[in-house]
């Protein structure tokens, strides 16, 4: 009787060293890396309508500090933007009659949530539109010493606006260096699906470099 106790102890022991290992399935399981790709309608059939939010804080409060900008490009199957409402951002808050609408601009990343958000309705797109690239760039230029590394805590994500499900959340957890500019990633379409591509890389150039390399003239970029 004395082994069998001890036996069935052995077991109840060794199942309570396994629990915190499935305690630990509890953990967010939307989030993405660097690299990976993820198929947002095969995830929620039911997505139309998507909010892109955008996040960010900054390393520290300079005499000038950084403001950023979430942009994105409207592409075709060659890479290029039809024509200058493609390119949705500051100064051109729509595209698409509508379909895209960008709801302004965060000068602080401050604070708690988004600091950018963008709604996208992916029914209405042409199709001639097949990959939307989601940009991060710091406005103001004219400060050498300003680039990514004086960001953290970047990260972005999509929401299906109808159930407010957040679908993923990618968290730039690398650290970020030089340059202006930063590609957050692409959202792909694939036959009747969407498909999400994290790229997070930075670029020389800021803004003005990411528009010239989707033909868009760089004099369209005023900043006021």
């Amino acid at each position: 009787m004395v082994d069998q106790y001890e036996h069935e102890q052995d077991i109840k022991d060794e199942d309570l060293e396994i629990l915190p290992d499935v305690a630990r399935n509890d953990e967010p399981e939307n989030r993405i890396s660097r690299g990976e790709e993820i198929n947002i309608t095969e995830k929620d059939p039911t997505m139309k309508e998507i909010q892109i939010g955008v996040g960010w804080d900054l390393k520290a409060f300079e005499s000038h500090p950084l403001d950023l900008d979430a942009s994105l490009f409207l592409l075709d199957k060659n890479g290029d933007t039809r024509e200058d409402a493609d390119f949705v951002f500051y100064n051109n808050l729509e595209g698409c009659d509508g379909a895209v609408k960008h709801l302004g601009d965060s000068r602080t990343g401050a604070g708690e949530g988004d600091d950018e958000m963008i709604m996208i309705n992916l029914e209405a797109l042409p199709f001639e539109i097949v990959k939307i690239q989601f940009v991060l760039s710091i406005y103001n230029m004219d400060y050498a010493d300003h680039d990514f590394s004086m960001v953290k805590n970047v990260y972005f994500r999509i929401v299906n606006t109808r159930t407010e499900n957040e679908l993923f959340r990618y968290e730039l957890d690398e650290e970020l260096t030089e340059h202006e500019g930063l590609i957050i990633g692409e959202l792909e379409r694939v036959g009747p699906e969407w498909v999400f591509k994290a790229v997070g890389e930075t670029v020389k150039g800021g803004l003005g470099k990411l528009a010239q390399d989707h033909a868009i003239m760089v004099a369209h970029i005023v900043q006021d």
